[in-house]
């Protein structure tokens, strides 16, 4: 009678079997195979490519003219292209670790943190005061709204979106969304009511509105452009006063318009034929 074949078996189920005690056990082993077969997953990239930024200011360089400190802005680490890229680089970039008034920026690739670039020349920014205490969770927060598109999806056609920032303050962390066009409301009310509704935490203390405000890059006081970039943001200006000219024009004739066709019509003179007359 022939012998039944033999069951060759591969990875967790053989290695249970073998009575070698150098042998690990299976859970371990099962967890190497979860771990090996994570590795060669094929990570999901973002949509855009993004860089992380890190300021601090230089106090061996003051300005005499507006009094601000210069900035010392150095690129950290490769560019980030996929969600795993993103979640190893904020696993190991703990916010405890940056100093007073030193400052941390997801941008897309192509935009620089810094007012006078081109690209953010004509832009703006919200920024949102919040505690220490609640700053991480917030800050991981408005950066998954960054590459997950969400703030993209949520601006004026045109706009674009460039980029956010965290810097540290004394007893609270400031969280900035910058975008590239200032002059569209849209996108700046749309902003703030995402981060109002999806940024915050059910267990999160509530925003005070006084903990977060919007501000044009040029409305800064250390604002300082090139002749050529001045050049472009006076050109915007004349072109946001032309627009608005007009629109208080059409704004006037309209109500001209409305005011003529509301007033009452004058009486109408029936004369009356003297008496004996027929």
């Amino acid at each position: 009678m022939s012998s039944r074949p033999g069951l060759s078996t591969r990875g967790p189920s053989g290695l249970s079997q073998s009575t070698d005690a150098n042998v690990s056990p299976p859970s371990t082993d099962r967890g190497d195979l979860k771990r090996n077969f994570l590795k060669s997953m094929r990570p999901l990239p973002t949509q855009h490519y993004w860089n992380v930024w890190f300021d601090r200011p230089d106090k061996d360089q003051k300005s005499a003219a507006d009094g601000n400190y210069h900035s010392k802005l150095e690129q950290l680490g490769s560019t980030i292209e996929s969600v795993q890229d993103f979640w190893r680089y904020n696993n190991n970039m703990p916010i405890d670790n940056i100093k007073m008034r030193e400052s941390i920026y997801l941008f897309k690739a192509g935009f620089k943190p810094i007012w006078e670039d081109r690209r953010n020349i004509l832009g703006g920014s919200w920024t949102f005061r919040v505690p220490k205490a609640n700053g991480a969770d917030f800050w991981t927060r408005v950066q998954l709204l960054a590459i997950g598109e969400e703030l993209q999806d949520a601006l004026e056609e045109g706009d674009q979106l460039c980029g956010v920032g965290l810097s540290v303050r004394f007893n609270s962390h400031l969280i900035s969304i910058w975008h590239r066009d200032a002059s569209k409301q849209k996108s700046v009310d749309a902003i703030l009511e995402l981060v109002l509704t999806k940024a915050i935490p059910d267990d999160f203390p509530q925003l005070k509105p006084d903990s977060y405000f919007y501000k044009k890059h040029s409305d800064h006081a250390g604002f300082n452009p090139s002749p050529e970039m001045q050049a472009v943001l006076d050109s915007q200006k004349a072109r946001e006063q032309q627009a608005a000219a007009a629109a208080a024009k059409a704004q006037a004739e309209a109500a001209a318009q409305q005011g003529s066709q509301s007033q009452p019509e004058p009486p109408q003179i029936v004369e009356v034929p003297p008496s004996g007359e027929r």
